[in-house]
């Protein structure tokens, strides 16, 4: 007894996946402004639940559990960032892929959707660094530094390569905060007095193309663009308590079938999971394995997966479900048409 309490309270930095839920999105989707379809096709995410393992229950699901897959901390996180920025760091994932899926799906359907540089959204705070002793956090958004404008993670890159350790700087950011359920919001315009530290990777390469080495000092954020676009209406997805970028493909799916005539599925119960960016490209995701598993008990059919994922669902699949790899959204469009989907045609006027 006095074993398995120890065992049970003894954390570990291993993390579970196990299968999830099916959800179908098309319930989700909210749109004003904007002619839809009535007739609503049945697109699913999947998703995967991933929860942190005491030693105990480790060694209880390593023995006892089938579908799982152990993850460790380093691999779900960047150095020196700590675990209790997960929740956070995933919804801030979905609010991108939200946005990513509306974008997507509006191009395709023929509407010019126009792009405006945002600032640098932190998408992580080292513990321990300028940024953290600043209490910036996950989904904040600098626009700029001592008045100069920051424009994507690049510029906030080149505001900093000059810059000496034990500099004082001025910045002026877009606090985000989360729901409890994961929804983003910010709030006007504050200024945060940081002083940079000694970069522990100065002169590493960065992303950049104008500044290829990093410069000697830091603050301890991951940065991301940000970006602004321009869309047509107004379109929602309550995508409460999921987090993680992987239901991209199944939301430009369901918006793409709600925006435009007839069945874009060709009534067949599909699934999907994979990233999706602004033009339609299609990432991988992890858990594969585990949401095939999830499709299989939510009766669907056919799962469209990225083409990298394709083999680790496809050896997971039950002869019924057919598994298919892709890379696009044109891709994607042209096999539902071989499954006697229809081509989309938009009920508003694109322009």
């Amino acid at each position: 007894m006095v074993l398995l309490v120890g065992l049970r309270s003894w954390s570990t930095n291993i993390y579970a996946i196990t299968p999830g839920n099916a959800t179908n999105v098309a319930p989700l989707v909210s749109v004003k402004g904007l002619g839809t379809d009535p007739h609503r096709d049945r697109i699913m995410l999947v998703d995967v639940f991933l929860q942190p393992l005491s030693q105990l229950q480790y060694l209880y699901m390593k023995i006892f559990t089938n579908h799982v897959e152990f993850l460790s901390a380093n691999q779900l996180l960047e150095p020196g960032i700590p675990a209790s920025q997960l929740v956070a760091q995933g919804f801030l994932q979905m609010s991108d892929s939200q946005t990513a899926a509306k974008v997507a799906a509006l191009r395709a359907l023929g509407w010019k959707v126009p792009a405006t540089s945002a600032g640098a959204v932190v998408t992580g705070v080292v513990d321990n660094t300028p940024a953290s002793r600043a209490g910036l956090s996950v989904g904040d958004e600098i626009i700029a530094i001592d008045g100069h404008a920051v424009t994507s993670s690049c510029s906030l890159v080149g505001a900093l390569v000059h810059v000496a350790p034990d500099t004082k700087l001025s910045l002026t950011v877009l606090p985000g905060k989360f729901s409890a359920t994961g929804v983003l919001t910010r709030s006007r315009a504050v200024h945060i007095a940081v002083t940079t530290a000694v970069s522990p990777n100065a002169s590493t390469a960065t992303n950049c193309a104008q500044f290829p080495t990093a410069g000697p000092s830091w603050l301890g954020i991951a940065p991301e663009d940000g970006l602004d676009y321009a869309l047509p209406g107004s379109i929602t997805l309550n995508t409460a308590n999921i987090g993680g970028p992987s239901a991209g493909l199944a939301m430009t799916l369901t918006l793409i079938d709600t925006l435009s005539r007839g069945s874009l599925t060709g009534g067949r119960v599909i699934a999907t999971t994979g990233t999706i960016d602004s033009s339609g490209n299609i990432g991988a995701i992890g858990g594969a394995a585990e949401k095939t598993i999830a499709v299989e008990n939510a009766g669907a059919h056919y799962f469209f997966v990225p083409q990298g994922d394709y083999a680790a669902a496809k050896s997971t699949a039950n002869a019924s479900l057919h598994v298919i790899g892709v890379s696009t959204l044109s891709q994607v469009l042209a096999d539902l048409r071989k499954l006697r989907g229809a081509a989309p045609v938009p009920y508003s006027a694109p322009h």
